[in-house]
Parts: structure tokens; C-alpha cells; sequence
């Protein structure tokens, strides 16, 4: 067994405690003896969520040895608030304890830089692997089934229960409702997303009518995970964002006959098709849908897109956006979103909640894309007034008005927002909701999805606007400080045990770099095959971010097998960067492994 970098773990604190653990404080030391997965994650992200699916069965498998330890990193002021992370360990059925760190302190002590990562923690007490990004399930089966033999040998694994203690069920018929539809009954169609059913509700928006899927996570005709969006199609059948399940599923309201009609259940990796039969395509977190200019079109939050399925065809392909993360207008071919979750259409444009960069955007029958309100991925926060300066955080959904603005769901301001594209002007509707995640209109009435109240609650659509004291903030991460000019940029891969980039049919890795504001990169933008690279940083601006996005597929090292098995490992990083006399000459990510410079 290769001899590996010793390099003592720092130790778990966070302000907001601990959650999933009974009230017992937990620290490294109370968990020597056993492998400790910390991932540094924040509910917000998609990528993160991601990460929690892949950890599920390994969770499972090595129960009495591992311990996963989440430790919350918020990017939004909201996912700062306690009850928000507890809400969200909830929600998105996290079995294993949390570190809430609202002040990013146990971020910063193992000097993460992107959200997901993922920090392998021997029985010893000492750090073996960082992995950033998303595909490392299998690279850490690996390691753990190394720690184990190991750690036996030497007397210094410990096995038994783990610390993980579930919060008491609290009985409500909805648990964090998605999005609604009115069926043309005049009754409500919910995504009862954490319970992964659909629940059709009387037209009260109370009375439980039907519930539609099991209860339990899975893939078939009677199971969902995770259904988000929801829209009508003319024939009355209702096609579903099975978000989890990277799917789109149609329910019929006069039959209850479920059918699968786009994705394969699993989750689209780059290099993966992107158009053709949509049984045979793979998709990755559709968030909402929409039927918009004959079309059904799909807000893949997963990899930053917009997709189309075609009903007469049977086939789906990429719409728009090109999977970077970030907010570029323009032809959709060339555009950049960053977790498109709300579609809402009109007779000439299909308007998009982008939540990463809290943005309300569209994009018109010519695909072009436009941004309405919203600057990018770091500003938000809750200000009205002329679109241009407006600021919203984190918005899930949009709705059509008949007046021909648009109402915004601004979920972790915890608020209905109105865009109006005639005055150019943004307000607020209402206020003192739990996040908003959708809303529909009703009899001149504007139902909203409570999704933190698990309730539907119906507002009358105020005449006037609601006075809010205008606040704007920016994601709390540091900057790295890096020296103007020359800047050795290095994303650090070293491929699983017994398997090696293989490069039989051409380059394993792909390396795109750009950067806000674009003149920030006097050199060294674009994309090539070599993880490392020489960049010029242009000494007349004085900071900005760099987009970082890495690619590397690892094989099985085994000559004699002509089809080895093959994983994908990937990562996108923003990286908020100040030039400063005196500053670091290389900047380095972990993509897998350990960083030899520092280790």
C-alpha cells in the first residue's frame, strides 16, 4: 500500500451546533477509530445535493466503520439562519450528523474552496483525500475499503453504531411542497417533494384529494424522488421534474397512470449525449418544466441548461446554456445560467428563475437569452426599484401575471417579488413567507407554494407594492490573494487505486478558465486538455473571480481488460481573487487527492 501525506485533521466547530446528533456535541477526538467523510456542503447547491445521493448507499454499506460528518458552509445570508439548515437536513433526507457553521470557521481551517467538497479523515485523526466536486463516490469505496484493512491490521479501527440520531416525524400533509398546478378541475396538483409523491389537494388548497407514488424513494410507475416541477400539457396529462430520479415522468389526472418519458434514471456526466431519443438520453436535475412554443422545456439545474422535449417526436436536446455556471446573455448556444429553476411562459418568451446568480432572465422564440434583473453569481440581497439596481436571493419560481409582469418566488428573502417589463421596476408583493418556491393564479387570486410551511397559502394580488428596507449583500468568502502578472494555476488529480487516466481514445481531462470581469485574464482564458496552466492577471484590475472548471475520467489500470470501468470526476470553482503585491504565484485545486505542495 502506497505510504500517504500525515496531515492532522483540524478540529469540527461551528457557531449553530450540531444537528442530527440528539443534542451531543461531537468532535474528532469522540470519533478516532473510525473514517470520518466531512462534506463541506450548503443546501442551495445542486452540485452538493448531487454529492448527498452518491454517499447514500456507501453510507449504508459501511455503517460501522465511516461516519459522514456534514459541516454546512452557507454561500446566501438565509442558509445562515439555524432553522434554514435544519429545515434543509430535513428536506433533503440527510441521515448522518451536521456541523452548522454559519461563519464558514471549520470552511476555513481546512481551506475549502468550492462547494462540494469532500475530506476523507483516517481513524487516526489525520486527513487522506480532499475530493471537490461531484463523481468521487467510487474513488472513496476505494480508500475506505483501504482504511479499513489497514486500520484492522493495526488495531486502530473501531467499529459500531455511529453518532447519527433522527429528529422526531412531524405530521403535516405536505413536507417542502415544490410546485403547484391547477388542474383543469379546478384542484391543485402539488410535488410533495421530501415525501416523493404528488398530492392533488380540493380546490381549498387544503383537503387531500389523492396522493400519487409510494412514499418511498425510487424509480417506477409508483415511486418518485424528489418531483419538483409540474406543468399541463394540452391533453391534460401533467409532466413531472422527477428532479432526483434525472427524469421526466407524465401523471394523467383522469387515469393515475404514471409513465416515464424522458431520462434513464441516471445522472448526465459531460462527454454524455445531448440530444436524441429521450428514453436513451441521460438528464441531470430537472427542476421545473414548462410547455412553451409546442415544446416542453426542462430547467436542468443540474448542469446549468435549458433542455426541450419534444411530445411528437420523443426526443429531448439542449436549448441553451453551455453547462458553465455564471450569467452570460445572448444566443443560447453561447449563454451561461446557473441553476435555471423556475420556467414560466407567455405568448413570445419563457421567463427563468436563476437562482445561483438571483436572477429573473428569459429567453425569447429567436433563443435569445436576456436578463431582466440580477448581476451574477456573489451579489444579492432584497431591493426594489429600477430593475437594473434590483436584488433578489435565490428565487425559485416565476408566474405569468395577466397584465403581462411577472410574479417572482425570492425564496430565501422569503417574499413575492413583481417584474414589470413596460416601467422596467421591480417591488414586493408580500412578505413573511417561508420560502416561496412557486405560485399559480387563481380566480384573480395568486396561490403560493410555502414550501418551509409545507402549505399552500392563497394572497389576494395587492394594488400597491410593499415597503421593504432595501439590504444587498455578497457571498461572505474570502478572497484569495494572488500577485498581478504571472499566476501558475494547478488543479490537483491523482486517479483512485488501481485505476489511471486512460487516454486510449484521446485526452481524460478538460481545463476551461475565464474570469469576471473578463479583462481580469490578460492570458490564459479558454479551454484545453492539461490540468495545469499559466495565467496573466492583469495588474490594472484590482480583483474579480476566476471560473475554473475541471474534467477528469479515471479507468480500471488493467491491460488485459478491454472494457474497463470508467468515472467521471468534475468540478466548477468560482474563485474571488485580489491582486496584492506580496500574493501567491499559484493558485491550486483539489480536484482528488492531496496538494504534495502543502501536504
Amino acid at each position: 500500500m502506497a505510504k500517504r501525506a500525515r496531515v492532522r485533521a483540524p478540529e469540527l466547530v461551528g457557531k449553530g451546533g450540531w444537528i442530527n446528533t440528539g443534542g451531543e456535541e461531537l468532535s474528532l477526538e469522540k470519533l478516532r477509530g473510525r473514517v470520518v467523510i466531512v462534506d463541506f456542503w450548503t443546501f442551495c447547491c445542486v452540485n452538493c445535493l448531487h454529492v448527498l445521493d452518491e454517499l447514500r448507499e456507501l453510507e449504508e454499506k459501511h455503517r460501522d466503520t465511516v461516519v459522514i460528518i456534514g459541516v454546512h458552509s452557507p454561500k446566501f445570508v438565509h442558509e445562515a439562519e439555524h432553522q434554514a439548515v435544519v429545515d434543509a437536513v430535513e428536506r433533503y433526507e440527510v441521515h448522518h450528523p451536521v456541523l452548522d457553521d454559519p461563519e464558514l470557521a471549520t470552511w476555513k481551517q481546512y481551506a475549502v474552496r468550492a462547494w462540494p467538497t469532500l475530506v476523507v479523515i483516517d481513524p487516526e485523526g489525520y486527513v487522506v483525500a480532499q475530493h471537490a466536486g461531484e463523481g468521487h463516490a467510487h474513488a472513496i469505496e476505494k480508500l475506505v475499503d483501504e482504511l479499513e484493512t489497514e486500520h484492522a491490521a493495526k488495531g486502530t479501527l473501531r467499529r459500531g453504531d455511529g453518532p447519527y440520531v433522527p429528529p422526531e416525524p412531524e405530521a403535516t400533509d405536505l413536507r417542502f411542497p415544490g410546485k403547484a398546478v391547477v388542474l383543469p378541475s379546478g384542484t391543485f396538483l402539488v410535488s410533495d417533494s421530501t415525501r416523493h409523491q404528488l398530492v392533488e389537494l380540493a380546490a381549498d388548497g387544503e383537503t387531500v384529494l389523492r396522493r400519487v407514488g409510494t412514499g418511498e424513494r425510487g424509480f417506477s410507475p409508483e415511486s418518485f424522488s424528489e418531483p419538483q416541477g409540474l406543468a399541463l400539457l394540452p391533453d391534460g396529462r401533467v409532466v413531472v421534474a422527477d428532479t432526483v430520479n434525472h427524469a421526466l415522468r407524465t401523471y394523467d389526472p383522469a387515469t393515475g397512470d404514471v409513465e416515464t418519458i424522458a431520462g434513464t434514471g441516471r445522472q448526465w456526466w459531460q462527454g454524455s449525449p445531448t440530444s436524441g431519443p429521450a428514453l436513451e438520453v441521460d438528464l441531470s436535475s430537472p427542476w421545473d418544466v414548462a410547455y412553451f412554443d409546442g415544446l416542453v422545456w426542462i430547467a436542468m439545474a443540474g448542469v446549468h441548461q435549458l433542455w426541450t422535449y419534444d411530445p411528437e417526436a420523443g426526443t429531448v436536446e439542449v436549448a441553451a446554456g453551455t453547462t458553465n455556471e455564471g450569467l452570460v446573455d445572448g444566443p443560447a448556444a453561447e449563454a451561461w445560467f446557473a441553476q435555471p429553476s423556475g420556467l414560466a411562459a407567455t405568448a413570445d418568451r419563457l421567463w427563468i428563475a436563476d437562482s445561483e446568480t438571483s436572477a429573473l432572465r428569459w429567453i425569447d422564440r429567436e433563443r435569445v437569452v436576456h436578463t431582466a434583473v440580477g448581476t451574477g453569481l456573489f451579489d444579492f440581497g432584497h431591493r426594489d426599484g429600477e430593475a437594473e439596481q434590483a436584488l433578489l436571493q435565490h428565487p425559485l419560481g416565476v408566474t405569468a401575471l395577466p397584465d403581462g409582469s411577472v410574479a417572482v418566488s425570492d425564496t430565501y428573502n422569503h417574499a413575492l417579488r413583481r417584474y414589470d417589463p413596460a416601467s422596467g421596476e421591480v417591488t414586493t408583493l408580500a412578505t413573511d413567507l417561508r420560502e416561496p418556491s412557486d405560485a399559480v393564479l387563481v380566480d384573480g387570486d395568486i396561490v403560493v407554494v410555502e414550501s418551509a410551511r409545507h402549505r399552500l397559502t392563497r394572497l389576494r394580488l395587492p394594488e400597491d407594492a410593499v415597503r421593504v428596507e432595501a439590504v444587498a449583500h455578497r457571498t461572505q468568502r474570502a478572497a484569495t490573494e494572488v500577485a498581478p502578472g504571472a499566476l501558475r494555476l494547478d488543479v490537483v488529480f491523482q486517479a483512485p487505486a488501481g485505476q489511471k487516466l486512460d487516454t486510449r481514445y484521446g485526452p481524460s481531462t478538460r481545463l476551461l478558465v475565464s474570469s469576471t470581469p473578463p479583462e481580469l485574464l490578460a492570458s490564459g482564458e479558454g479551454a484545453g486538455t492539461d490540468l495545469s496552466r499559466s495565467l496573466e492577471l492583469n495588474p490594472a484590475v484590482p480583483e474579480g473571480v476566476l471560473h475554473v472548471s475541471a474534467m477528469a475520467a479515471s479507468c480500471d489500470d488493467d491491460p488485459s481488460n478491454e472494457y474497463p470501468a470508467c468515472h467521471v470526476h468534475q468540478q466548477d470553482w468560482g474563485v474571488p481573487v485580489r491582486l496584492t503585491a506580496g500574493g501567491d504565484a499559484r493558485l491550486a485545486l483539489v480536484l482528488a487527492g492531496l496538494d504534495v505542495n502543502v501536504a
